[in-house]
């Protein structure tokens, strides 16, 4: 009448009722809400260190940009400031040159007075040598000899000035 299935039920029951004499029940529910709370504070604890972490990255990410923006913007005013400087070199040697042109082209033209003034210097005192000798062949005496004087200062005059 009692097989062994009927005492395996029994014990079986038995031990379901001690468990709940004993409020094992309630002390496995407790175990796995307290389990449960501590999983849901640790989920809690991983979305705030995450939204953190995010504007963290949000912040490095805009000082990243910031930066980038401050690079750009030294790189770009080093460029006109380099552009600047050509320009302004090149405007510097421009002027050496042009002046360095007009101080050869002063000193040509002085030279080529000085040559010119020689030239005609050189020339009046032939002129005059050679005035002063046809004079002085045609022209005999005490008249002549003033007039050969006077003519050749006349002359000499008139071509230094000339």
């Amino acid at each position: 009448m009692f097989d062994a299935e009927f005492w395996v039920a029994l014990g079986f029951a038995v031990f379901i009722l001690l468990l709940i004499y004993y409020g094992t029940h309630k002390k496995i529910v407790a175990g796995l809400d307290k389990r449960a709370e501590k999983i849901e504070a640790e989920l809690a604890e991983a979305a705030r260190l995450r939204a953190e972490a995010e504007a963290l990255l949000a912040s490095i990410e805009n000082r990243r940009a910031e930066a980038q923006a401050e690079a750009e913007a030294v790189v770009a005013q080093a460029h006109a400031e380099a552009q600047r400087i050509a320009d302004e070199a090149h405007q510097r040697m421009t002027e050496f040159v042009q002046r360095r042109t007009k101080q050869a082209e002063e000193k040509i033209a002085l030279a080529e007075a000085q040559a010119a003034a020689e030239v005609r210097a050189a020339a009046a005192d032939s002129a005059v040598k050679v005035a002063e000798t046809v004079l002085r062949k045609e022209a005999r005496g005490g008249f002549g000899a003033e007039l050969v004087a006077k003519g050749i200062d006349d002359m000499k005059t008139a071509l230094q000035q000339g």
